[in-house]
């Protein structure tokens, strides 16, 4: 399925074209509608990664195709289909020069169109088989103190150690600190001062503005003034995700206590969601609300995975009154090691690195093992099904 982004100067012919797509269940993986002429371009390849562009009502200055010709070598693979009202043979030879496939009549009709995008998609199948498309997983507490950061950070570690290529986004806007649970060093840039610049966001600029923890594996922090939250809006992490998914195997967010706009976003685009508490009362009344919250946002069952933190035998709470409280399939368990984890925390190494035999650093590995492809690791929940039947 491809990712597309429409360029027009028409409001009209955007909300036709998005009409024809969606009447024909032509539902592209990414649909980018984006108001403008050829000026735009370049803003939405970098931000938007799109495999094909279509660029509507752009044929009067054969001039501005130098624009397209420039971004078409830069990106080689990137399809690009023109809607014309009318055109000379002079200006469709430079078109086709400059990276163009085809050009179409404006406004175009459901046929042409869909002939036209089923033909670049069969251009485009060789080229994108393998594509990395990274899976987003967002890490959110019940409750302050959960640890959930601690989580996210070191299960970004120990997915770097296995090979994949991660990046995490730390969303705690106001009070975020995750860097600090992987790196003993302060952030030279965050995701403020990439909202700032959202206009230059690529992949060389996404790189350069990480905390690089190892070769696999970059923080993106969290401003270092709480009042620069502000100038997160939902269309930045939009557009930073875009771009994070093509260029990393995982993206894992870490999401701070509150649900607005941002957040919510990022909630949405996850693919899964880990809410994280302990085994106490206040935790397990907040959970059952944070749970209602996702209910009433429309997440499905499957979308969401409990971790209870510093969990011991024994506790008051059971985990059969966590899955009747919260109506969860049973969680995933992190065991209690204060002292372990206290002392990875303070400096800064990932328990992977400080402990690697603690129970923690052991769950974490298992955990991490259920976050890859069923195909080769299987599955953490059906490894603990299958070791609660042994049982």
């Amino acid at each position: 399925m491809l990712n597309i982004a429409v360029i027009s100067p028409s409001p009209s012919n955007l909300e036709l074209i998005a009409r024809l797509l969606h009447d024909a269940g032509q539902q592209p993986q990414m649909l980018h509608l984006v108001e403008g002429g050829m000026s735009k371009l370049r803003g939405v390849v970098n931000q938007a990664q799109p495999d094909l562009v279509i660029l509507d009502s752009m044929c009067r200055d054969a001039g501005e195709l130098g624009e397209l010709e420039a971004v078409t070598m830069l990106r080689p693979q990137l399809a690009a289909i023109m809607l014309c009202t009318n055109h000379t043979p002079e200006f469709l030879l430079r078109a086709m020069r400059a990276g163009v496939r085809e050009v179409l009549s404006s406004p175009v009709d459901a046929e042409s169109l869909l002939a036209a995008i089923g033909r670049a998609d069969q251009k485009l199948g060789s080229a994108l088989h393998g594509r990395r498309s990274g899976e987003i997983l967002a890490f959110m507490p019940c409750k302050g103190g959960s640890g959930s950061t601690f989580i996210a950070a070191n299960a970004a570690n120990q997915l770097a150690a296995e090979g994949r290529k991660v990046i995490l986004i730390d969303l705690n806007l106001q009070f975020g600190d995750a860097v600090l649970f992987v790196h003993d060093h302060s952030p030279k840039t965050t995701l403020a001062d990439v909202a700032r610049n959202i206009h230059r966001l690529d992949a060389s600029f996404l790189a350069a503005s990480l905390v690089q923890v190892n070769p696999q594996f970059g923080v993106l922090a969290a401003p270092e003034d709480p009042g620069q939250a502000m100038e997160v809006r939902p269309e930045h992490i939009d557009a930073l995700l875009n771009l994070a998914v093509a260029q990393y195997d995982f993206v894992m967010i870490d999401i701070g206590r509150s649900l607005d706009a941002v957040t919510i976003k990022a909630l949405d685009r996850a693919r899964r969601v880990f809410p994280v508490m302990q085994m106490t009362l206040p935790f397990l009344r907040d959970a059952h609300r944070l749970l209602t919250v996702f209910r009433s946002l429309g997440y499905a069952k499957e979308k969401i995975h409990m971790v209870v933190n510093r969990y011991e035998r024994g506790s008051e709470i059971t985990l059969d009154d966590v899955e009747r409280v919260l109506g969860c399939d049973r969680p995933f368990l992190i065991p209690n090691s204060y002292a372990a984890v206290a002392a990875s925390v303070n400096h800064g190494q990932p328990m992977l690195e400080l402990a690697r035999n603690n129970p923690v650093t052991k769950a974490l590995q298992e955990f991490v093992q259920g976050l890859l492809p069923a195909d080769t690791q299987g599955n953490w929940l059906s490894r603990l099904k299958r070791r609660e039947q042994k049982a």
